[in-house]
């Protein structure tokens, strides 16, 4: 339902089939972990969420005869000098060009980030295990990591064996910071003009259009900002905006990221059919989490001076390091409330796009409810590997997802255990029509009926005080198995 010029995602679902309940981990590491493991992430060692014990979808691939490459963002952080153990080369990925970090200057990934940053910082850029340190003037990392994506391809499929392979394609984009090609950010000057609220309204149409909204869903207002718990801001109103060019130009950035990302999957899909493997590829685009509001500790007086001191320019340019904020963040979720980290479904719900020809029916749309942790039995089923029991002499555990096949195939429901999420003091279990959620903001369960109600608009917890008490042991036995704190707004 977006305004954004995505035509090669659109190509896709038409193609193939659309996920509407498809639901991630809140944020970019812990998706990726899930996705990789086919596991809930396990907390242990500062966040360290890849342990020796986890067998990743590259590792499967291997041992079933696929070649391996993986092009883009792997964001399983190196602890200590020295320590590869965790990078892709060394966790099933033959070949690896991309950011061992979470974000980096799309321009220049070489570029330190500013002081006030105070995420993770830019980690080596990687061909294979060898530092990348200089970048030509007309680098854009979008357009590096499909330009790879595509070499990749071309190797593989034209391989003398005629392997199979796995191409786990990772952009960055649209993550913060804020950079994109002028030429794509003028096809999007004056699009948000209107604002923030006005976009939400007008994708909410859409999306009723085009059968992925129920009507009788409410459209979610923004939360107020409760408390000064980490990432708890509001959303200012339009009006109120002090800078309203800068503000509209954030958006227009934003959406000029997306537009290039997606001419980048325009050109891997070319790819695809002219080496002859289209027909026999599956395909499948997501994100790994809800849009992203992002933010500089505005709250603080200090980092907020640091931020505008260094972000002279517009946002887009290589000299900034902005976001695109809570009031576009919130937006970009329409109709769902909040946004990435908060366990709400703007932070959760991705959509997924599958497309496989002669397999998955065209045009089709699923409604199950379905997670990153499904494509390790997805992928099971799909190479015929065995999962192992052990690596490196210690225990795996089993993978937790259920295989996404039958529903590629188009042969109906899967049986699955409730979901349950964990993410800086931000909790949810969904179970069949029901999902609880505690935010870190209230401290207090809320209970939703996602049929009825999935923008989360009308609690019933109150209701039904012994669905919130079953739901809320189930997380609590979750957590211990995981261990997601109890207390605190950790990782």
């Amino acid at each position: 339902g977006g305004e954004i010029a995505t035509p090669t995602p659109a190509r896709l679902a038409a193609e193939g089939m659309q996920f509407t309940q498809f639901y991630n981990g809140a944020v970019c590491r812990l998706s990726r972990a899930s996705l990789m493991t086919g596991l809930h992430p396990r907390r242990a060692n500062r966040g360290r969420l890849l342990h020796d014990n986890m067998t990743t979808l590259a590792e499967i691939a291997r041992t079933a005869g696929y070649r391996t490459s993986l092009s883009g963002k792997w964001h399983f952080p190196v602890t200590k000098p020295g320590d590869k153990m965790r990078l892709p080369t060394r966790r099933g990925f033959e070949e690896f060009y991309g950011l061992a970090a979470g974000c980096c200057n799309y321009f220049n990934p070489a570029k330190p980030f500013p002081d006030y940053y105070q995420g993770q910082g830019p980690e080596p850029f990687l061909n294979l295990e060898t530092p990348i340190t200089e970048f030509p003037p007309d680098f854009y990392t979008t357009d590096a990591f499909t330009a790879r994506a595509v070499r990749q391809i071309e190797k593989h499929s034209r391989a003398d064996d005629a392997s199979p392979f796995f191409l786990h394609l990772c952009y960055t984009a649209p993550h913060y910071p804020l950079h994109a090609k002028t030429e794509d950010i003028a096809k999007y000057s004056g699009r948000y003009d209107d604002g923030y609220f006005a976009m939400r309204k007008k994708r909410h149409r859409r999306q009723i259009e085009l059968g992925l909204c129920d009507p009788q869903w409410k459209l979610s207002d923004p939360d107020p900002q409760i408390s000064k718990l980490r990432y708890d801001y509001a959303v200012t109103p339009w009006e109120d905006v002090a800078d309203p060019v800068r503000e509209s130009r954030r958006m227009e950035v934003y959406a000029a990221m997306v537009d290039s990302m997606d001419q980048g999957v325009g050109r891997v899909m070319e790819a695809l059919s002219r080496t002859g493997v289209a027909d026999n590829t599956l395909v499948m685009f997501l994100s790994d989490n809800g849009g992203c509001a992002g933010h500089s500790g505005y709250r603080n007086e200090k980092v907020r001076k640091a931020h505008e001191a260094y972000n002279k320019q517009l946002p887009g340019s290589r000299g900034t390091f902005d976001y695109v904020a809570q009031g576009w963040g919130w937006a970009q979720n329409s109709p769902f409330r909040r946004y990435k980290v908060w366990t709400h479904e703007g932070g959760i719900a991705t959509p997924l796009i599958a497309r496989w020809p002669g397999v998955i029916r065209q045009k089709s749309l699923t409604r199950e409810v379905a997670h990153v942790i499904d494509f390790m039995p997805t992928f099971l089923n799909l190479t015929g590997a065995a999962y192992p029991e052990t690596r490196k002499g210690l225990p795996v555990p089993p993978f937790e997802g259920v295989s996404l096949l039958p529903i590629l195939k188009g042969k109906g429901q899967v049986a699955r255990e409730p979901l349950c999420w964990y993410l800086y003091g931000n909790r949810a279990v969904r179970e069949g029509k029901w999902k609880l959620v505690w935010g870190s903001n209230v401290r207090t369960w809320s209970l939703y009926d996602m049929r009825k109600d999935r923008t989360e608009t009308t609690d019933l917890a109150g209701q039904h005080p012994e669905r919130v008490k079953q739901m809320e042991m189930h997380w609590l036995q979750w957590a211990k198995a995981t261990n997601a704190p109890l207390n605190g707004t950790g990782l």
